[in-house]
Protein backbone atom coordinates (compact mmCIF):
# COMPACT_ATOMS: atom_id res chain seq x y z
CA UNK A 1 0.00 0.00 0.00
CA UNK A 2 1.58 3.20 -1.02
CA UNK A 3 1.57 6.20 1.73
CA UNK A 4 0.39 9.81 0.26
CA UNK A 5 0.87 12.67 3.55
CA UNK A 6 -0.12 16.50 2.94
CA UNK A 7 0.94 19.30 4.56
CA UNK A 8 -0.41 22.68 3.13
CA UNK A 9 -1.88 26.45 3.71
CA UNK A 10 -5.12 26.32 5.63
CA UNK A 11 -6.38 29.47 3.72
CA UNK A 12 -6.02 28.66 -0.17
CA UNK A 13 -6.85 31.86 -2.35
CA UNK A 14 -9.68 31.25 -4.56
CA UNK A 15 -8.18 32.04 -7.30
CA UNK A 16 -5.89 29.32 -7.01
CA UNK A 17 -8.49 26.52 -5.80
CA UNK A 18 -9.25 25.11 -9.20
CA UNK A 19 -5.55 24.94 -10.20
CA UNK A 20 -4.54 22.99 -6.49
CA UNK A 21 -7.93 20.78 -6.81
CA UNK A 22 -6.94 19.93 -10.17
CA UNK A 23 -3.65 18.90 -9.05
CA UNK A 24 -4.15 16.91 -6.49
CA UNK A 25 -6.37 14.75 -8.24
CA UNK A 26 -3.59 13.95 -11.22
CA UNK A 27 -0.93 13.40 -8.23
CA UNK A 28 -3.42 10.52 -6.54
CA UNK A 29 -4.27 9.47 -9.70
CA UNK A 30 -0.55 8.62 -10.83
CA UNK A 31 -0.77 5.84 -8.47
CA UNK A 32 -2.09 2.40 -9.12
CA UNK A 33 -3.30 0.23 -6.34
CA UNK A 34 -4.25 0.29 -2.84
CA UNK A 35 -3.39 4.51 -1.29
CA UNK A 36 -3.25 5.69 2.38
CA UNK A 37 -3.98 9.15 3.24
CA UNK A 38 -2.31 11.07 6.08
CA UNK A 39 -3.60 14.42 7.06
CA UNK A 40 -4.47 16.36 10.20
CA UNK A 41 -7.48 17.47 8.22
CA UNK A 42 -7.07 21.53 9.16
CA UNK A 43 -8.86 23.67 7.28
CA UNK A 44 -7.69 24.00 3.43
CA UNK A 45 -5.36 21.84 1.71
CA UNK A 46 -5.67 19.27 4.68
CA UNK A 47 -9.44 18.68 4.05
CA UNK A 48 -9.25 18.72 0.33
CA UNK A 49 -6.71 16.18 0.30
CA UNK A 50 -8.61 13.84 2.50
CA UNK A 51 -11.89 14.54 0.40
CA UNK A 52 -10.55 13.74 -2.79
CA UNK A 53 -8.18 10.91 -1.66
CA UNK A 54 -11.70 9.39 -0.11
CA UNK A 55 -13.06 9.99 -3.36
CA UNK A 56 -10.60 7.55 -5.20
CA UNK A 57 -10.63 5.15 -2.51
CA UNK A 58 -7.86 5.66 -0.42
CA UNK A 59 -7.75 4.73 3.23
CA UNK A 60 -7.32 7.62 5.38
CA UNK A 61 -4.88 7.97 8.55
CA UNK A 62 -5.97 11.19 10.43
CA UNK A 63 -3.45 12.77 12.39
CA UNK A 64 -4.80 14.41 15.42
CA UNK A 65 -2.47 17.39 16.96
CA UNK A 66 -3.93 17.55 20.36
CA UNK A 67 -6.57 16.80 22.32
CA UNK A 68 -8.33 20.04 22.15
CA UNK A 69 -7.59 20.71 18.34
CA UNK A 70 -11.43 21.24 17.64
CA UNK A 71 -11.19 23.87 19.22
CA UNK A 72 -8.94 25.69 17.21
CA UNK A 73 -11.80 25.55 13.78
CA UNK A 74 -13.34 28.96 14.55
CA UNK A 75 -15.70 28.30 11.63
CA UNK A 76 -18.29 26.01 12.07
CA UNK A 77 -18.14 24.48 8.52
CA UNK A 78 -14.42 23.53 8.46
CA UNK A 79 -15.07 21.65 11.90
CA UNK A 80 -18.32 20.16 10.63
CA UNK A 81 -15.82 19.58 7.48
CA UNK A 82 -13.29 18.19 10.22
CA UNK A 83 -15.37 15.65 11.86
CA UNK A 84 -17.15 14.14 8.22
CA UNK A 85 -13.96 13.49 6.97
CA UNK A 86 -12.70 11.98 10.81
CA UNK A 87 -15.45 9.30 10.88
CA UNK A 88 -14.38 8.32 7.58
CA UNK A 89 -11.09 7.27 8.57
CA UNK A 90 -9.85 4.20 8.77
CA UNK A 91 -7.09 4.78 11.68
CA UNK A 92 -6.53 7.31 13.96
CA UNK A 93 -3.06 8.66 15.86
CA UNK A 94 -2.97 11.25 18.54
CA UNK A 95 -0.06 12.85 19.64
CA UNK A 96 0.50 12.86 22.96
CA UNK A 97 -0.10 17.53 23.40
CA UNK A 98 -3.12 18.27 25.75
CA UNK A 99 -3.21 21.46 23.79
CA UNK A 100 -2.66 22.94 20.61
CA UNK A 101 0.81 24.55 20.36
CA UNK A 102 2.78 25.04 17.44
CA UNK A 103 5.13 21.98 18.86
CA UNK A 104 2.02 19.68 18.86
CA UNK A 105 1.30 20.92 14.78
CA UNK A 106 5.39 20.04 14.12
CA UNK A 107 4.98 16.78 15.71
CA UNK A 108 1.93 15.75 14.05
CA UNK A 109 3.40 17.54 10.50
CA UNK A 110 6.22 15.13 11.34
CA UNK A 111 4.70 12.46 12.12
CA UNK A 112 3.04 12.50 8.37
CA UNK A 113 6.31 12.87 6.48
CA UNK A 114 7.63 10.09 8.77
CA UNK A 115 5.27 7.88 7.59
CA UNK A 116 4.23 8.67 4.13
CA UNK A 117 6.37 7.26 0.85
CA UNK A 118 5.39 10.70 -0.69
CA UNK A 119 4.97 14.12 0.74
CA UNK A 120 2.43 16.37 -1.08
CA UNK A 121 2.92 20.03 0.12
CA UNK A 122 -0.05 22.65 -0.98
CA UNK A 123 2.82 25.42 -0.57
CA UNK A 124 3.67 29.09 -1.74
CA UNK A 125 7.15 28.22 -1.43
CA UNK A 126 7.62 30.97 1.71
CA UNK A 127 8.77 30.09 5.31
CA UNK A 128 6.64 28.80 7.79
CA UNK A 129 4.47 31.84 9.77
CA UNK A 130 4.93 29.35 12.85
CA UNK A 131 6.60 26.55 14.20
CA UNK A 132 5.00 23.64 12.27
CA UNK A 133 3.90 25.22 9.22
CA UNK A 134 4.03 24.17 5.58
CA UNK A 135 7.80 25.61 5.09
CA UNK A 136 8.68 23.49 8.54
CA UNK A 137 7.37 20.45 7.26
CA UNK A 138 8.56 20.06 3.76
CA UNK A 139 11.90 20.91 4.63
CA UNK A 140 11.86 18.58 7.74
CA UNK A 141 10.68 16.11 4.59
CA UNK A 142 13.36 17.30 2.35
CA UNK A 143 16.22 16.77 4.95
CA UNK A 144 15.44 13.11 5.46
CA UNK A 145 15.11 12.08 1.64
CA UNK A 146 11.47 11.79 1.29
CA UNK A 147 10.18 12.92 -2.10
CA UNK A 148 8.08 16.20 -2.02
CA UNK A 149 5.11 17.34 -4.52
CA UNK A 150 4.98 20.79 -4.36
CA UNK A 151 1.27 22.48 -5.78
CA UNK A 152 1.19 26.03 -5.96
CA UNK A 153 -0.62 27.97 -8.24
CA UNK A 154 2.02 30.49 -10.14
CA UNK A 155 1.37 34.22 -9.79
CA UNK A 156 -1.13 33.25 -6.55
CA UNK A 157 -0.01 35.16 -3.39
CA UNK A 158 -1.47 33.90 0.16
CA UNK A 159 -3.57 36.53 2.24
Amino acid sequence: MERIGVTGHRDIPAEAQAHIEAAIRTALRGHTGSLRALSSLAAGADQLFACLALDRGAELTVVIPSGDYEDGFGDPEELAGYRRLKDRATREVRMAFPHSTDEAYYAAGTYIADHCDRLLAVWDGRPARGLGGTGDIVRYARERGKPVTVIWCEGVERA
